[in-house]
Order: structure tokens, then C-alpha cells, then sequence
């Protein structure tokens, strides 16, 4: 319990609050709008953003790919330089925001982007960035954090910096009422994964972030049950609200984190192309059973408070199971069978991915070598 926590970004929350834009964004910047593939156009998301902008200096750059590629992103990152933009804002879900970050560091920078995710180069600053949120999945919104794939190489890496936390986040869960069925469901996931990767660590005593945690896991459960009769104001902000918080630090304050199953599956997602919720899925259930032995306070402690399972031997077991089942439920893969080739060849790809990527020891005990991920990955890869 110890830390230092701030979280700056100021969020406007509720229906008509995509008009609050005009007013946060200051009147005399040159604004770049960053969005996907055109669906705000069609939803009134874009009809609202322009009229919000209706005084200020705008363009708009559009085509950002779900995993957000540097190639596509280098395309923004000269119109920002080229026209002296003064402010980005992302106008999507995750991967666009992940995207507006990069462009936002890239900016204020003379060489490549991508040496921020290398490391060669460290931010030193970048433009400020608003966020209007499409898709509830990420936390994106409200966090310093953002991956990026370079389609060349097919590498996944992310990057953190306060620079790039966005100023505002604008969270209208009208934006979500078009949404396909199979992006919720992802945005079910992801939420519930960040939780995770944030709690199923070792017991610390950090009763307010394990509480929250819990209270967020329960939220994601009861969503995913009623996703049938999902068409409703509540399910929508619930949902929204409930992935924003998984993702805007304050359950990882003071405790130990994980997230191998991120650093594990976004290799999936390098590869072949696998939805990255998607891919969380696919590896987190086998990387429990594999880290078991680290992890039993805490998955007893998670049977016990989110899924209301009595004590018993195979608490802990019963627990991954109790997880594996909810992502069946909403229809999500626990089992990689995208792939290309024999499962080695596709064991070997991802181990080769993680060796060049320096990502040999994972966990929040550095546990997962190289050896458990090949183990892990033997169950997840069908």
C-alpha cells in the first residue's frame, strides 16, 4: 500500500454529453478528429461531433483498424505535423484512442514513432488528446496506456506515458446502441480481464482495491447474464462505466499486477489477426491453471466473492472453471484454432514472438518463463 495516484482526466458521463466538446476544447486549436471505419457516420456520433465543433478549426482523419496499425497511424502523424495540429481528438473505442496516443506522441517527435515503443526514444511531451468513447472495452479513455502493431513485422507492443493521458473523456452510452453484438461481448471480456490481471495476483490486504475489484467482476457477470435483454440505458452505462473503471487505476494502486495473459495474447493477435478480448480468453483460463500454485488465496478469495461459491478443496479449480464457463456463455473462444499450420508450428511462432520481444519472465512473480508460456500455450492452441 504504497503509491502516489492521480487520474486528471475529466469524463462527462450521460446522454447528450458528446456536446460538452465545444466548451473543453480550447476555441483556438487546430483539431484533428481520429476515428475507425465510418460507423460514427452512421449512428449521429459524427452529425454531433461536428456540430460540437461547429467553431472551432477541424479535419478529420479516418481509417483506424481494430489493433491499431503504425502504418496507418504514420498517415496521421504527417497531416498533425504538416498542418500544425494543436489537439487530437478520438472519436471510437480503444484501438482508435490507443491510435490517437501515438499520433499524439509521434507529433512532437523527428524520427519514427515506432522508436517509442522500442524504447529508443523516450516522450518528452505531446499533443493534448480528447476522447469520445464508442465502445467500452479498454479503459483507454482515461489511462497514459496504448499498443500498437506494426503490420510489417508483426509485432504488438505498448507503450505508457502521463503525456498521452487523455484530458477529457466524453462517455454517452447512446453511442453503444448500434454496436454489433460481438463487440460488446468483447467489451465484457476485456473489462473483465483488466480486473483481473489486477486481482488474481497474491492476498495484500488492500481491502478497498480488492473490494472494487471484486464489485466490478460481479457487475461484468451480472452484464454478461442479462445480455440477452441488453437494450436498455442501465445495461449500457453499466457497461460503459464498469470498463472504464477496470482500466483507470485505481484497483491497481498498491497491489501486485500481472498481465502475461495481455503480453501472451497480443502475440495471438500480431499473428493472426485473433480479436484481442478474444484473445485474453483463449489464454487466461490455461495460465491460471498453470500459475495455480501462486494464485490459490486469491482465486478462492474470488470463488467465495464474485461467483458466491462455498470453501472446498478445489476452490481455486472450481473457480477457473466457474471463469472458463462465463466465456462460453457469451459465446467467446478459450481454445486458439485460427491459427495457421499444426499447433507446434503455431507454439513455436508465438514462443519465437515472445523471445524477440524480450518477454521471458511474466507475472506478477516473473514466473512464467519461457517454458511456462510453451506449457500454457499447449492447452490454450487447439
Amino acid at each position: 500500500m504504497q503509491f502516489t495516484y492521480s487520474n486528471p482526466t475529466q469524463i462527462h458521463f450521460g446522454q447528450g454529453q458528446i456536446a460538452a466538446i465545444a466548451d473543453v476544447i480550447p476555441a483556438q486549436s487546430k483539431v484533428l478528429v481520429i476515428y475507425g471505419g465510418g460507423s460514427i457516420k452512421k449512428n449521429g456520433v459524427y452529425d454531433q461531433v461536428t456540430d460540437a465543433l461547429k467553431n472551432h478549426t477541424w479535419l478529420d482523419f479516418a481509417g483506424v483498424e481494430p489493433n491499431p496499425t503504425k502504418e496507418t497511424l504514420d498517415k496521421a502523424v504527417a497531416i498533425a505535423k504538416q498542418e500544425q495540429i494543436d489537439f487530437i481528438l478520438a472519436v471510437g473505442g480503444g484501438s482508435v484512442i490507443d491510435g490517437s496516443k501515438y499520433v499524439a506522441a509521434a507529433a512532437k517527435y523527428d524520427g519514427d514513432g515506432w522508436d517509442i515503443l522500442t524504447g529508443k526514444y523516450t516522450i518528452e511531451s505531446a499533443l493534448p488528446i480528447g476522447a469520445i468513447l464508442t465502445l467500452p472495452a479498454t479503459g483507454s479513455e482515461s489511462n497514459p496506456a496504448a499498443v500498437i502493431t506494426k503490420a510489417e513485422t508483426q509485432d504488438k507492443l505498448p507503450f505508457m506515458h502521463p503525456s498521452v493521458r487523455p484530458v477529457f473523456a466524453v462517455l454517452d452510452p447512446d453511442a453503444m446502441k448500434t454496436l454489433p453484438e460481438r463487440q460488446l461481448v468483447n467489451g465484457i471480456a476485456d473489462a473483465w480481464v483488466h480486473t483481473c490481471e489486477q486481482y488474481i495476483t497474491r492476498p495484500t490486504n488492500a481491502a478497498v482495491q480488492d473490494g472494487y475489484a471484486e464489485t466490478l467482476l460481479r457487475n461484468l457477470k451480472t452484464l454478461g447474464e442479462q445480455f440477452a435483454v441488453r437494450d436498455n440505458d442501465a445495461w449500457r452505462a453499466n457497461l460503459m462505466w464498469s470498463a472504464n473503471q477496470a482500466l483507470s487505476g485505481l484497483i491497481g494502486q498498491g497491489v501486485p499486477q500481472d498481465w502475461a495473459t495481455h503480453m501472451i495474447g497480443h502475440e495471438l493477435t500480431a499473428l493472426w489477426h485473433v480479436d484481442h478480448a478474444r484473445s485474453l480468453t483463449i489464454i487466461q483460463p490455461s495460465l491460471l491453471r498453470n500459475q495455480i500454485d501462486y494464485k490459490r488465496a486469491k482465486l478462492e478469495q474470488m470463488g467465495r466473492n464474485v461467483f458466491g461459491f462455498a470453501n472446498s478443496d478445489d476452490l481455486a479449480e472450481r473457480t477457473i472453471d466457474a471463469i472458463e464457463a462465463f466465456y462460453k456463455q457469451l459465446g467467446l473462444e478459450t481454445k486458439l484454432t485460427e491459427h495457421t499450420g499444426n499447433k507446434e508450428t503455431a507454439i513455436n511462432a508465438v514462443i519465437d514472438q515472445l523471445t524477440k520481444h524480450g518477454l521471458t519472465s511474466l507475472g506478477e512473480n516473473q514466473s512464467i518463463t519461457l517454458e511456462k508460456s510453451r506449457e500454457i500455450l499447449e492447452n490454450a492452441i487447439g
